[in-house]
């Protein structure tokens, strides 16, 4: 499976630099390529020049928020193929819904999830 994992890249779109560290290292353990961002803003850039083939992405972010990302995914056809799951520890359900109806596969709540299941999911959704 790292075989066929190495060649898919992976967009980690995480504020909090130890956490997008640790979750870059665990993903490149398992044979991912990966790009980061801080915000929403810079994840639309990043997608649009790495291509990336999924989108782990928190909610909660300075600046431009994930939701933002996932509104400008939906107005650009080559965001848009890509697959992303919401990754955040903010548990609202209208939060949530908005997620769901700007096209999340799944919504992940941080804490309740070892770095080890996170990477599962994602394999899951590629």
């Amino acid at each position: 499976m790292a075989e066929l994992a190495a060649k898919k890249m992976i967009l980690i779109v995480e504020d909090e630099e130890l956490l997008s560290e640790m979750y870059r290292e665990v993903f490149e353990k398992e044979g991912f390529g990966v790009v980061t961002a801080s915000n929403g803003k810079e994840a639309v850039k990043v997608a649009q020049d790495a291509k990336p083939d999924f989108v782990l992405l928190d909610i909660l972010l300075p600046e431009e928020n994930g939701i933002y990302f996932l509104e400008q995914r939906k107005l650009q056809p080559s965001l848009l193929a890509i697959p992303v799951v919401a990754f955040s520890n903010f548990d609202e359900s209208n939060i949530k819904k908005r997620a769901f109806d700007l096209g999340v596969k799944d919504y992940l709540i941080k804490t309740n999830y070892v770095p080890q299941e996170v990477v599962n999911k994602v394999k899951a959704y590629i």
